[in-house]
């Protein structure tokens, strides 16, 4: 018999009534949940929601903070002398009323060129943070670490952002007379008259709470930068007079209504600038992954395993040619394959459809993305069938199989989708076991300037899509050699 032949023949075997409900129910697990939790999910807002920022790029990022600006031509800068920040930290309900002076790590003042105030706009700055000195950023993305240290009356800093044409170089001085180049970086497009000035901003004080096993969620606290500059000077072609405002929207929290406004203050020659909010890329928690309507592929693991693990035991007792055996495996991988691609090419696009209609945030994704996450997902789902399916043909027993199966790939899975156990256990699980090919879902990139819950339960992986898949086909490339090197039991009377 060809090889032709006797694929076809296992496949007409394989398509049992048993079999294609429970790969049906696999698919339909994988859609409804998914569904039922982009129709749940609606915006927060009291009245629509402020839009999302978009960068040239596409990406989603964060852009709001306060701006005393003027214009400035396509040559010339500003130069500053930075004597203080300082910041406030305000605490949510029950302790609403306590306020802790401080500063959060990435609390950010300084000096920035942009392309006018739009949010998402082109831009490059230097500026002083709350724990990592002086920094260089632009374009959202892009981090260059300037000296340490911070700053004050007895140790102030001077900086200066120098535009020439498209490119816009950062420095930085102790005194205003020796100056270190911090980095340069070419902005393409800008046009002959953009925004400079100076900026204050502050994310949320990002703090865990412990939960279940171990596990942690986040909460966020409330924040305000305050920078005070003084021997403030725009050189070159430059225009208008200085407007202050704020990009995004600000003043709505009570302490900006009751204490604190974010704005810009000059007073005896010297400038205060507060403000609150974040310059860079935006996390997951200000916008969903397009995986978050994947919450049903943990139950259709579940029952992908059990299905193909009793068919490798019932394959074992039928069988022990390895022509048979090794043409099952490929019916099985090809049947998980279609059913994933049905699940996951269904709930994807329609859930994330629903979730913008509904004036929830969601990261944008490129289709090429989309298109490796639905391919990506469906493979894994196939090998973990094909996992489980060798597991039966080589313990030969139904129970034993799903209960490895099981251990070994659905419940560290399952586990660590929820802040159950501590972070680092979940990331351990996710880089030993064959779950580790989940990796392959992750859309949250680890941005060392921004503060965020880098962890499994929020979304993200401790290994690449790439190293997850390997992890998880070289279990099943040993299985299937035990599975297909396991002799015949002496008792057992094959068909």
């Amino acid at each position: 018999m060809s090889t032709t032949e006797l694929l076809r023949r296992e496949w007409t075997a394989f398509r049992r009534p048993g079999r294609l409900i429970a790969l049906t129910a696999a698919a339909l697990t994988i859609i409804a949940p998914g569904l039922l939790y982009a129709f749940g999910s609606h915006s927060s807002c009291d009245g629509p929601c402020p839009a999302v920022p978009v960068a040239g790029d596409g990406s989603t990022v964060s852009d709001t903070f306060w701006f005393l600006h003027r214009d400035l031509g396509r040559e010339g800068g500003i130069t500053v002398r930075m004597t203080s920040m300082t910041g406030t930290i305000t605490y949510p309900p029950p302790d609403h009323d306590q306020i802790v002076s401080g500063l959060v790590p990435w609390a950010k003042a300084g000096i920035i060129v942009k392309n006018g105030v739009r949010q998402g706009s082109r831009y490059a700055a230097l500026m002083m943070t709350g724990s990592h000195g002086v920094r260089f950023q632009h374009d959202y993305e892009h981090d260059v670490a300037g000296s340490a240290g911070g700053v004050s009356e007895r140790a102030p800093r001077w900086l200066r952002l120098t535009r020439s044409g498209d490119t816009i170089t950062g420095s930085e001085s102790a005194d205003g007379k020796q100056w270190h180049t911090v980095a340069t970086a070419k902005l393409d497009g800008l046009p002959d008259t953009v925004q400079v000035g100076l900026f204050a901003t502050s994310p949320g004080d990002l703090t865990l709470r412990e939960v279940g096993l171990g596990g942690a969620i986040e909460e966020s606290r409330f924040t305000q930068a305050v920078g005070v500059f003084d021997n403030v000077a725009v050189e070159g072609d430059t225009t208008g007079t200085w407007v202050g405002e704020s990009v995004g929207e600000m003043n709505h929290t009570d302490w900006e209504k009751h204490h604190n406004a974010s704005g810009a203050v000059e007073k005896h020659g010297a400038i205060t600038v507060s403000g609150t909010g974040d310059i860079g890329p935006l996390n997951e928690e200000g916008a969903r992954s397009v995986t978050n309507t994947l919450t049903g592929l943990a139950v259709a693991l579940i029952i992908v395993v059990v299905a193909t693990a009793r068919y490798g035991a019932r394959t074992a007792r039928e069988t022990a040619a390895r022509r048979v055996i090794a043409a099952r495996t490929a019916v099985v991988g090809a049947a998980t394959f279609l059913t994933g691609l049905v699940g996951v090419g269904v709930v994807l696009p329609v859930g994330t459809a629903i979730l913008k209609d509904n004036a929830v945030p969601v990261q944008p994704v490129p289709a090429p993305t989309l298109a490796w996450l639905i391919v990506g997902v469906a493979a894994v789902l196939a090998l973990c069938a094909v996992l489980a399916y060798g597991l039966g043909v080589w313990l030969r027993r139904g129970w034993a199989a799903i209960l490895i199966g099981l251990s070994l790939v659905a419940l560290p899975y399952a586990v660590t989708t929820f802040p159950l156990l501590p972070d680092v256990v979940s990331e351990w699980l996710l880089r030993l076991t064959p779950a580790a090919g989940f990796a392959v879902q992750q859309t949250m990139v680890e941005y060392p300037q921004v503060t965020a819950h880098y962890a499994p339960s929020a979304g993200y992986f401790p290994l690449p899509g790439w190293a997850g898949l390997a992890v998880l086909c070289a279990y099943t490339v040993v299985v299937l050699r035990m599975a297909l090197g396991r002799k015949p039991a002496a008792d057992t009377h094959w068909r």
